[in-house]
C-alpha cells in the first residue's frame, strides 16, 4: 500500500483522527477514531508531518471518484472499473512565508499550547512569571503582524471547539490590545487589561474546555457552578501576589460591568466593560458542540448594542479597531464570490478580501485579492464558518500579506 506524508501542521492536538497515522516505515502510531494526545512527541510529529496510507485520505477518495466517473462516461467495463487507480498525488505542503524562522501560524499554535499550559496550572510558584512571558511573547507577535495575527486568531476561533479556553484567552488579549491602541491608552493600562484578558476565566479553564465539547446545553446546576467565576479568579490572583487593583477589578467585574458611558468609571470598571464586550465577541464567533459560530457581523451587532439595545461605547470602540469584517472573517461579495478578509481597511466595512470561491460556487485555483472599496467588489454579506464549504489553509493565505 502506498504511503504519503501529510503536510506539516495539517493536524492538531486533540483532533479525532479519520485515518490512521504511521511512521515512514508504515508502522501504526495512532489508530483512526482516536484523538491525538497533547504530548511533546505528538507535537513534533505534527510539525514534521506524519505518514498515512494514500487510500485513507480524502484527496485519494476524491481522485478515485473522479477517475471512476470518467471511465464510466468512456464506457469502461466492470472489470476495468474494479482495477481502477486514480492519478493521485497529495498536495505539497504550503511554502513558508518569505521570512526567517518558523511559519507564523506555527508560532501562534505554539502560543496557544503555551497559554493552555500556563492557564491550567495557576498554583505553580512561577505562575506569574510564566503569565508575563506569555503576555510579552503574544504582544510581540501581534506587534510584528497585526492583521495576519488577527486573521489567524479569528479563523482559528471559528473552527473545532477544542482547547476553547486557551484560544479565547489569546483572542481576547489581541482584541483588547488593538482596541486600547485605538483609544490611545498608555502602555501600563493596556498591559493591565491584557493580563486581565488572559486570567478572567482563571479557575474554570478545564470546565470551559469540557463544556465547549458537550452536545447538550449547560444545565442549571452547571450554570450555577460557573456563576461568580470572576470573583473567584480575582481572589485567586490576589492570593498568589497580584496587587494591581485595575487588573483585579477588571477580572472581578468582567461579567458585571453594566452599560452606559465610559467616562467617570474607575480604571478597573472601564477595563471590565471593555473586557465584557471582547468576551462576548469572541464567544459569538466560536462554535460549541451544541451551537454553530456566528458571522463576524452578527458578533459585531451583539457587542455594538448594549443590554438595552442601545449603542455601546465600549463595543463601538472594539468594532472601530478591528472592523465590521475583521481579518480572518468570511464574506460574500456583490460579485457572488466568497472569501476571507485579509486586512483591515480605512473604514470598518471596506477591508481587503482574498476571494476563494467563484460566483459559480467552484473554488478558485488561487486566491484573488479584491478591494471592497470598489462598488463591483463590495461586501454583500458576512458569512459564518459553516457557510463556506472550503478548507482554508492559513499558511498559504499568509503569503498574501
Amino acid at each position: 500500500m502506498e504511503l504519503v506524508q501529510l503536510p506539516p501542521h495539517s493536524l492538531r492536538v486533540g483532533q479525532v483522527l479519520s485515518f490512521s497515522l504511521r511512521d515512514a516505515a508504515g508502522h501504526l502510531l495512532f489508530a483512526s477514531g482516536h484523538p491525538l494526545p497533547d504530548t511533546p512527541q505528538v507535537r513534533d510529529l505534527i510539525a514534521r508531518g506524519p505518514f498515512v496510507f494514500a487510500h485513507e485520505t480524502r484527496e485519494y477518495q476524491r481522485a478515485l471518484a473522479h477517475k471512476l466517473d470518467t471511465m464510466v462516461l468512456q464506457g469502461a467495463s466492470m472489470s476495468e472499473l474494479a482495477k481502477a487507480k486514480p492519478d493521485f498525488r497529495l498536495a505539497e505542503p504550503a511554502k513558508l512565508p518569505l521570512r526567517a524562522g518558523p511559519a507564523h501560524s506555527a508560532i501562534w499554535a505554539d502560543l496557544q499550547w503555551h497559554a493552555q499550559q500556563v492557564l491550567r496550572d495557576p498554583t505553580r510558584p512561577d505562575f506569574l512569571v510564566r503569565l508575563t512571558q506569555l503576555l510579552d511573547t503574544t504582544l510581540s507577535r501581534l506587534d510584528q503582524q497585526p492583521d495576519a495575527s488577527l486573521a489567524l486568531l479569528i479563523h482559528d476561533a471559528g473552527q473545532e471547539p477544542l482547547d476553547y479556553s486557551a484560544r479565547h484567552a489569546l483572542l481576547s488579549l489581541a482584541l483588547c490590545e488593538l482596541t486600547t491602541r485605538q483609544l490611545g491608552w498608555s502602555d501600563g493600562r493596556r498591559r493591565a487589561l491584557g493580563l486581565a484578558a488572559l486570567t478572567m476565566n482563571l479557575g474554570i479553564t478545564r470546565q470551559q474546555d469540557e463544556h465547549a465539547l458537550r452536545a447538550e446545553p449547560l444545565s442549571a446546576e452547571q450554570r450555577e457552578q460557573l456563576a461568580g467565576h470572576g470573583d473567584r479568579a480575582a481572589t485567586q490572583l490576589l492570593a498568589i501576589g497580584v496587587e494591581d487593583e485595575a487588573w483585579l477589578s477588571a477580572v472581578r467585574l468582567h461579567h458585571d460591568a453594566g452599560p452606559g458611558p465610559l467616562a467617570g468609571r474607575s480604571d478597573g470598571e472601564l477595563m471590565a466593560r471593555l473586557l465584557r464586550r471582547v468576551d462576548i465577541y469572541g464567544a459569538r464567533i466560536s462554535p460549541r458542540r451544541n451551537r454553530r459560530a456566528l458571522s463576524a457581523a452578527q458578533a459585531a451587532r451583539a457587542v455594538y448594542l448594549d443590554e438595552s439595545q442601545q449603542p455601546d461605547e465600549a463595543g463601538a470602540a472594539l468594532i472601530k479597531a478591528i472592523g465590521l469584517y475583521p481579518p480572518g472573517s468570511l464574506v460574500r461579495l456583490g460579485s457572488g464570490e466568497e472569501g476571507m478578509v485579509l486586512k483591515r481597511g480605512h473604514s470598518a466595512n471596506e477591508p481587503m478580501v482574498a476571494a476563494l470561491v467563484g460566483r459559480s460556487g467552484t473554488p478558485l485555483t488561487a486566491p484573488v485579492l479584491r478591494d471592497t472599496r470598489l462598488p463591483a467588489q463590495a461586501i454583500s454579506a458576512s458569512l459564518a464558518p459553516h457557510e463556506i464549504r472550503l478548507r482554508i489553509h492559513m499558511d498559504a493565505m499568509l503569503k498574501l500579506y
